[in-house]
């Protein structure tokens, strides 16, 4: 009978991590809920990180900054510089326009990533910068930051329609030459301003001209709204279209 073969067990070698990779996460305010979506991007985008044998995550950079020119990205700013260290191969992030305040500053710096050999992934958009020309990133870039701004105004004009049908619009009770705020907010007399705007309208229904209205209430040496000598043709205008000295208010067409 032959001898026994010695079988010996080799474990498989487990793959190498070699893509280094940086995760950048942002949102513009710290409010409770913006910090949770903060959270909920970092913990998610880790997951799949992780799960990609061929990354290995390096960094993560979290920005709270706000959508203004010149609010400060510390984080983004490192992330950068770790760039031009060469320590990161790939920045994946959630969306376009979590990684970037507005397009200018987006295409900037892709293009010094692209310098850098830098790859960027969008996952909401399924955009990665290495398969994709400079031309077409450019035109994708731009064309999704137009759709955002459209579908925020859209959600703007909403809230103020909301706002205004259901009576509790803040534009209502906006002030004007004559008017001042009680203590809840609402509209009241200025009486110290009353007998002032009684005359423009009166002065008008006599037939002078808005010109000839600011000659009489300089003549008169009545300050204008900003406390200057001299009145403002275009303040007679809107004070002569302003609806609230009719005791309305219009606030935008309901129907749009």
């Amino acid at each position: 009978m032959s001898e026994s073969k010695k079988i010996e067990y080799i474990p498989a070698k487990p793959s190498k991590r070699e893509q280094h990779v940086g995760i950048y996460a942002r949102v513009s305010t710290n409010s409770a809920e913006q910090l949770q979506s903060l959270t909920a991007q970092v913990s998610h985008l880790t997951r799949v990180a992780a799960a990609n044998k061929k990354w290995l995550l390096v960094d993560v950079y979290m920005d709270i900054a706000s959508s203004k020119t010149g609010s400060s990205r510390k984080e983004f700013s490192r992330m950068l510089q770790d760039c031009q260290s060469h320590d990161l191969e790939i920045i994946f992030t959630k969306s376009i326009s979590r990684f970037g305040r507005d397009t200018v500053e987006i295409l900037d710096a892709l293009q010094q990533l692209k310098l850098l050999g830098v790859r960027v992934i969008f996952e909401q958009e399924e955009l990665d910068t290495a398969n994709i020309d400079s031309s077409l990133m450019i035109s994708i870039v731009e064309s999704i930051a137009q759709a955002e701004n459209e579908s925020r105004s859209d959600n703007i004009k909403w809230g103020i329609k909301q706002c205004a049908a259901s009576g509790t619009s803040k534009l209502y009770n906006r002030k004007c030459y004559g008017y001042t705020n009680a203590s809840d907010g609402s509209l009241i007399i200025e009486k110290s301003e009353e007998k002032i705007v009684k005359m423009i309208f009166d002065l008008y229904l006599q037939g002078k001209s808005v010109i000839g209205i600011v000659s009489e209430l300089e003549r008169l040496g009545i300050k204008s709204p900003t406390g200057k000598d001299k009145w403002c043709k275009r303040t007679i205008d809107v004070m002569l279209g302003n609806e609230k000295y009719t005791g309305n208010v219009r606030l935008l067409d309901m129907g749009t």
